[in-house]
């Protein structure tokens, strides 16, 4: 499972599931997934973790991620086009993506463990295993 896939089937709501992973697998829908980011309604909240005030830094997410057994390379969806469907660094990724606003994943173990930031927020996503 790639971590697109892992994405949606651990921290989208279930009754979205297929229609985003069909919108995935299509380079021409693609966008329309994307497009959502924004202000995006459709994360589970059963898997949405709190992050402390203090920690809302790209630092402080970096450290906590860390501490739950993120690496040092992450995969994005975003609606950054520069770091869409890439696997980049995760220090780098959170630097581009906390603050500026747009609808981004940052996942870093498929399935397991994830960043979300829109319009609306900035959350953790994390399903133990």
């Amino acid at each position: 499972m790639n971590h697109e896939e892992a994405v949606v089937k651990a921290f989208i709501l279930p009754v979205r599931q297929e229609r985003y992973l069909e919108f995935l697998r299509s380079p021409k829908k693609r966008a329309k997934f994307i497009e959502q980011l924004a202000h995006f309604k459709h994360l589970n909240p059963k898997f949405i973790v709190g992050i402390p005030s203090n920690q809302r830094n790209s630092a402080g997410l970096l450290n906590l991620l860390r501490g739950k057994g993120a690496s040092a390379k992450c995969w994005v969806i975003s609606e950054n086009s520069e770091l869409d469907g890439k696997e980049i660094d995760l220090k780098t990724a959170l630097k581009e993506t906390i603050g500026r606003q747009m609808g981004t994943f940052i996942s870093c173990i498929p399935g397991q463990l994830a960043y979300f930031e829109d319009e609306d927020g900035r959350y953790i996503l994390e399903r133990k295993s």
